[in-house]
Order: C-alpha cells, then sequence, then structure tokens
C-alpha cells in the first residue's frame, strides 16, 4: 500500500527561505512528507511568517507546521514576538517562590502558544524535559532545573499554558540529554550510567508526564551501559521503555537526521529506516534539502494508519485560540500572561 496524500506521511522536513519555491511546493505535495519545520531563516516579520504558513496550506493543508521556538536562546521568531526567558528562569525562581514559578511558567506556555497559533503554526518542540546537571554544553540554561520533581512540575504548568491555546506540547530529549557534555549536532555524545540512574532521575519527567504530551523527541545520546544504539535507534528506549514501561502514546519524533549525533546509522536513508523501525513515527531532516530529497526518493516505509493518525492528531482544534494577530491582542488572557513575563525577564 503506498501513503495517501489524505494522511501525514512520515517525514519532517524543512524550506529554505520566506517564501515557498516551485521545487519545495512539489516536493511538499510528495505523500512521505508529514510537516514542515521553520527556522529563523524562514522569518523577517509577522506578515511575512503569515504568508508562509498560508502557502504551506495551499500546497497541503494537513501538514503539520512547527517549530523549535522555547523561549531563551532557541526562540527562532523574535522581533514582534514575545522574547520568552531560558526555562532556567523558571527554575530559579522556583528556588525562592515555587508558586510564582508555576504561575509564570504557565503564562510563558500560553503566549508561546497563542503567537505561534495566531501565525498558523501548529506545534512547537517544547519543553525541554532534560535536567540540568550544568554540564552539557547543548542543554544548558534550557533546562528548568536538577531536580526531576521540580523539572516536572515547572514543565507541567508549560505544558498547561500550551494547552489553554490549544497546543500539543512535544518533551525532549527522551531518556535525557543532560548529564552528558557533548553537543549532539557535532558529535556523537556517550552517557556511562546504569538504566536505574537514569530511570530514577532523567526518565522521570517523561513518566509523569507521558499522558499530558502530544510528542517526545529523543536524543541522539548512545547509553553505552544499556544499548549501543543512540535513543532515537534504539528499540529497547523507544519501544519497551518509552511505549511500554513510561505509557507513552503519542507521536514519537527523531531528533534531526543530519545531526552528528545520527551519523552513526549510516546515510540519511539508513538512519530513517533505524529511526522508524526503532519506533519513531515521524522523522526529522533539517538544513539539508539535497539529503531530504534523496530521502523521499529512496525510502520505502510501509504504511502506518496508527502512526499516521498520531501524527494528524497534534495540529491544534480549530477554535481552540485566536487565529490572527489582531484577534490575539484581544484576547485577555493572552495580553495578561505576556505582560508578566516581560515583567519577569
Amino acid at each position: 500500500m503506498k501513503p495517501s496524500h489524505a494522511q501525514p506521511g512520515p517525514i519532517m522536513l524543512d524550506v529554505v527561505g520566506h517564501e515557498v519555491t516551485a521545487e519545495e511546493r512539489e516536493i511538499l505535495q510528495h505523500p512521505l512528507v508529514g510537516g514542515v519545520i521553520l527556522f529563523a531563516r524562514n522569518y523577517a516579520e509577522p506578515e511575512q511568517l503569515r504568508a508562509l504558513t498560508a502557502a504551506i496550506r495551499t500546497v497541503r493543508p494537513g501538514l503539520v507546521i512547527s517549530v523549535d521556538h522555547e523561549g531563551g536562546r532557541v526562540q527562532r521568531f523574535r522581533d514582534g514576538f514575545t522574547r520568552l526567558p531560558a526555562m532556567r528562569r523558571f527554575g530559579a525562581l522556583w528556588d525562592s517562590d515555587p508558586a510564582a514559578a508555576r504561575a509564570a511558567a504557565r503564562k510563558a506556555g500560553l503566549v508561546l502558544a497563542a503567537e505561534l497559533r495566531a501565525h498558523d503554526v501548529d506545534l512547537s518542540y517544547a519543553p525541554v524535559l532534560d535536567l540540568d546537571y550544568g554540564v552539557s554544553t547543548v542543554i544548558g540554561d534550557r533546562a528548568f532545573h536538577r531536580q526531576p520533581e521540580i523539572a516536572t512540575e515547572l514543565a507541567r504548568a508549560v505544558v498547561g499554558g500550551l494547552a489553554a491555546a490549544g497546543m500539543k506540547a512535544v518533551g525532549k530529549h527522551f531518556p535525557g540529554h543532560g548529564a552528558v557534555e557533548a553537543d549532539s549536532h557535532v558529535a556523537i555524545p556517550v552517557d556511562e550510567r546504569s538504566f536505574d540512574a537514569v530511570w530514577a532521575e532523567d526518565v522521570q519527567p517523561f513518566l509523569q508526564l507521558a499522558g499530558e504530551l502530544g510528542g517526545v523527541m529523543p536524543a541522539h545520546v548512545i547509553y553505552r551501559n544499556i544499548d549501543a544504539r543512540p535513543a532515537g535507534f534504539s528499540p529497547f528506549w523507544l519501544q519497551d521503555v518509552l511505549r511500554q514501561r513510561v505509557g507513552f502514546g503519542g507521536v514519537i519524533f527523531s531528533d534531526d537526521l543530519t545531526m552528528e549525533g545520527a551519523s552513526v546509522a549510516g546515510d540519511i536513508v539508513a538512519r530513517a529506516e533505524a529511526a522508524h523501525g526503532a519506533g519513531c513515527d515521524m522523522v526529522l531532516v533539517c538544513n539539508r534539502p539535497e539529503l531530504a530529497v534523496r530521502l523521499l526518493d529512496a525510502w520505502r516505509p510501509a504504511v502506518d494508519i496508527d502512526s499516521a493518525a498520531r501524527i494528524a492528531a497534534l495540529r491544534p482544534r480549530a477554535g481552540s485560540a485566536p487565529a490572527t494577530p489582531a484577534e490575539l491582542a484581544d484576547w485577555t488572557d493572552y495580553r495578561a500572561a505576556r505582560d508578566a513575563i516581560l515583567a519577569l525577564a
């Protein structure tokens, strides 16, 4: 059976610039494509972003439009959007005032989701559930806190804020990237801990929030004493642990398959096959359009109706938040949340 245009495919890819080119329109019509991830290079100002998302919808209305938009240094859209603090800011506030931290984190989630949805972006890869061990060069202040129970509570508040604006949450990077120094964008990180150690701390936010997350993204980290493969290519981590023991039923995204941490699996087709075979519903191919085209030409995954349904369910429910910036400006909850976040920063 071949994939159909009526259901989202298992590949999330990107576009190069501020507009969709004729070649990209053809690529987006490929039945294996299920979504588009946007980056800072795709953004000039709010009107342009709305035109870009509208153009993508014209090609394939059901595609999931996503962005890595967490706050702090990982915020792709800036001018015209509220500058959100790094998540560590809420962890620091928790240490002096837990109630204020929880309330502020929820407001940040609402602002994040409401502003994206007003520009017809469906999904952000947030929140980070990694723990702040103080050693990771790539996680750093993106993490809420060192203590799993505090990270869980603050992440739950962000998830609640996202949900208040109709957006699903994506927790990352399962089972936890915070305890390794290397950056998986440019290296292959190795975590030497035992399964019991990772489970006791790093997995706990994923376990506690499993029923509240729409998606989970695994880490390109090898937990050498547990499995020789990075978590995103490991049936043990994705099926035995995440699906069975944690009980997660949403979408599993691979992290970007062009990152150095994914290189252990081979070329782009081998990487996609390894990630999909391990349990990923959707694989990300970013910043390398030639590799995305090669994957579309060469990969022939079996159709998985359940997986496609999970991906389709990520899109927000129509009418659950203001659909335009003008309507958003009139939403009292959003204005109050934005003012509180600006005061916090």
